[in-house]
């Protein structure tokens, strides 16, 4: 089946490591195809032409896109190993439910932090910080917010912590001294082999968001 599974990704997308971390959990080999986001390729256009974005699993030809759904079908095809998803309907509805709420407020607003300044910079940092309390509190006492083991949400939010030197160096703030339950699950989460080698270095994604931060006129 290696040969069945592509993955299009872009090197420093968090959406991108979501389904590099599933895939390395379950033990997929795959063949990685990196895209060019600028020039986007005939391949990508061909297997997303709704959304025109990464990450796309291709898998026996066809295409899964969006990465909270790519992680769910890797969860489904693969069962029998490291289940990511609750088998309790309630446990996997909270699990979806806190994905989602990473997606739609964690992205948007760090996104803030990179790309504004001022008032509306100082806003950002005070809603990510509200964001990642919230995100404590769901946490609890539980090593992984899969409970003793990695699980979606884990694979959802993990991925923004090597965005999270950017974030503090562009934002001048330090998140561990916020949220140190959030730094410490995120260190416990890079002792697995399956995330350290998913995640990039975040000296280098804050290289690029340097350069984006030009691109976008915001330096």
């Amino acid at each position: 089946m290696a040969d069945e599974v592509t993955l299009l990704d872009f090197w420093a997308s968090p959406f991108g490591m979501r389904v590099r971390i599933a895939l390395a959990e379950k033990g997929v080999k795959y063949e990685y195809s990196e895209q060019d986001l600028r020039d986007k390729s005939a391949l990508l256009l061909q297997m997303n032409p709704v959304y025109k974005k990464i990450p796309v699993l291709v898998h026996r030809g066809k295409p899964v896109c969006e990465s909270l759904i790519i992680v769910q079908y890797i969860d489904d095809v693969w069962r029998d190993k490291a289940p990511l998803l609750p088998s309790d309907p309630y446990e996997r509805a909270q699990s979806m439910f806190w994905a989602d709420f990473i997606d739609k407020k964690v992205f948007e607003i760090t996104k803030k932090i990179w790309t504004t300044k001022g008032e509306e910079l100082e806003g950002a940092k005070k809603d990510f910080i509200e964001c990642l309390k919230l995100l404590e509190g769901e946490l609890g006492d539980k090593p992984y917010y899969g409970g003793e083991n990695l699980g979606y949400v884990d694979v959802a939010f993990v991925p923004f912590y090597c965005w999270f030197y950017a974030y503090e160096t562009c934002g001048s703030f330090s998140i561990e001294a916020e949220c140190p339950k959030i730094i410490a699950w995120a260190e416990r989460c890079m002792q697995k082999e399956s995330v350290s080698r998913s995640l990039e270095d975040p000296k280098k994604v804050y290289e690029f968001v340097l350069e984006l931060r030009k691109r976008f006129g915001v330096d």
